[in-house]
């Protein structure tokens, strides 16, 4: 029987760690290699202190690895970052290069951009929750945190390792719940403010998507990458849609009037900048009281739906307020990993893109 690294990878991701994900899905396992028969692969530590309780952790993935059909050799090293074996610094954020025209992303076929016209609509929550349910499709799925001043996916998503950087050009991204991600927020300190003009945040995010190895773990080009815009219409925006070539956008507003306001403006900016909008979500549509079981549209209920229609765009669901979703997303595992009404929810929202066949 021929091994693969992926039903390698499979098997180990049932060596879990303390925080509730597992050595894969937090980007551990470095250096897999199957030759023949033989497998071998590196569990790197986020630091040499939690190396030194882990050995029982590296004895447990050769063993999960020595019962796969036709694996006749295992061998798994321990290792740990160290000051000695640091990669090469890798300066983020500078002037942006010129280039002529918007250019495809290496490494990526689609692009799709999730926006909001203003701030706390839960567009990050929906972001991470879309590529985790696109990936749980099949999809090779990326993400990337384009929210400069306020990166919220390491959190999200449960990552926290600083991103390597063989040559301090190229950047390899991380891994988590079957995604490939990169976030400013990977490079920084959780509690660094980024205190940058335009032409720094138009840099970084040049570097994050011309710079940034998209291959690096899933082998091939990714079928979507999605980027996670901050709120409103300013540089990042602007660089994306003349930097990028856009698949196109999403976006995500709640139902009062006040939200529709701002989702109208970044309506008005893709059109603008010539990038297709994909269609709207409504979020926190209503709220579900799990005690009583009493439904409460807090914001309105219907405006996004009835904005989509109004302009013959497709409206592609109504998300609820929902506690699971905020702990899921501040435990670092999107509810679109797990089962129940929201990641189905979140599915039926990744069905209708690939029935278009935009992911």
């Amino acid at each position: 029987m021929v091994i693969t690294k992926e039903a390698v990878e499979r098997a180990l991701s049932a060596i879990e760690t303390p925080d509730g994900g597992n050595i894969v899905s937090r980007d551990m396992v470095r250096a897999l290699a199957v030759d023949g028969t033989d497998v071998r692969f590196v569990i790197e530590a986020p630091s040499a202190e939690i190396a030194k309780v882990m050995e029982p952790m590296r004895a447990a993935a050769e063993r999960v690895v020595a019962r796969l059909p036709g694996v006749a050799r295992v061998q798994a090293v321990l290792t740990a970052p160290t000051a000695e074996k640091a990669p090469p610094s890798l300066k983020i954020g500078g002037h942006p290069k010129p280039q002529d025209g918007p250019k495809r992303v290496p490494g990526v076929n689609r692009v799709i951009a999730v926006a909001s016209g203003k701030g706390g609509v839960g567009k990050s929550t929906i972001s991470a929750n879309l590529a985790v349910a696109l990936a749980r499709k099949g999809r090779k799925v990326g993400l990337l945190d384009a929210d400069i001043y306020g990166p919220s996916q390491p959190r999200m998503m449960g990552v926290s390792q600083r991103p390597a950087s063989p040559d301090g050009k190229t950047i390899l991204p991380l891994q988590a719940h079957g995604v490939t991600m990169m976030s400013l927020g990977l490079m920084l300190a959780e509690d660094k403010a980024v205190v940058w003009r335009g032409p720094m945040l138009m840099g970084a995010l040049q570097q994050m998507l011309g710079q940034v190895e998209w291959t690096h773990h899933s082998r091939a080009p990714l079928d979507v990458l999605i980027v996670d815009l901050p709120p409103g219409t300013g540089d990042v925006q602007l660089t994306l849609s003349t930097k990028a070539v856009v698949t196109g956008a999403i976006v995500v507003s709640t139902p009062q009037d006040v939200a529709l306001l701002d989702a109208r403006k970044a309506l008005d900016m893709f059109a603008t900048v010539k990038t297709p909008v994909l269609g709207l979500i409504e979020n926190m549509s209503m709220f579900h009281c799990p005690k009583c079981g009493h439904e409460a549209a807090i914001f309105g209920q219907g405006g996004v739906a009835a904005e989509a229609a109004k302009l013959d765009l497709p409206f592609l669901g109504a998300l609820p307020i929902d506690l699971d979703t905020r702990l899921a997303g501040d435990g670092g595992t999107p509810v679109a990993a797990g089962q129940g009404a929201m990641a189905d929810a979140f599915a039926r929202i990744a069905d209708a893109l690939l029935a278009r066949d935009l992911a």
